[in-house]
């Protein structure tokens, strides 16, 4: 069984983005790594075109899936397929894991689907003050922290556990 998970960077006053133009750049040098390792250790990402867009180019050393209804994008898929079809699909191409990484309506969808397991939140000390906030609808599900880690820097790298 396929095992999807959210990666996500927010500000210490919950904040993903200061907008939707607003690449992740912002974010340590230990949440690049750890973003790195994990969507590597998946072997697949998937996003929004609004999210893809604000890459410089696709994720290298994985497969890029995109969500988009009518446009293409070099080096990556798109589809428009429901979470548990894309999950279905991918299982059969042999992936284990499945990285959702952004943006809001992504991640809203996937969450809503029931079907993440775990969420990788990393948690920067900065504030925006205002911007997107992870999901963009009401959801209600209980996790339960498997780990932490405070880097130097005050940067908080937590894992979640979707309780089902």
């Amino acid at each position: 069984m396929i095992k999807p998970f959210i990666i996500s960077a927010l500000t210490t006053d919950g904040f993903i983005a200061k907008d939707t133009n607003h690449a992740a750049y912002w974010t340590s040098k230990e949440d690049k790594a750890r973003f790195v390792e994990i969507t590597k250790r998946a072997g697949v990402v998937v996003m929004g075109q609004t999210t893809f867009k604000t890459l410089k180019n696709p994720l290298p050393g994985r497969l890029n899936i995109v969500y988009s209804l009518n446009e293409t994008f070099d080096g990556a898929e798109t589809t428009t397929d429901e979470p548990a079809i894309l999950f279905k699909k991918l299982e059969e191409r042999g992936f284990k894991e499945v990285a959702i990484c952004g943006g809001q309506s992504i991640y809203t969808m996937f969450m809503k689907s029931g079907l993440i397991e775990k969420l990788y939140l990393t948690v920067e000390p900065i504030v925006f003050g205002k911007g997107l906030t992870i999901f963009n609808q009401d959801i209600d599900f209980k996790l339960e922290l498997v780990s932490e880690e405070k880097t130097p820097s005050g940067t908080l790298l937590l894992e979640y556990k979707v309780l089902k």
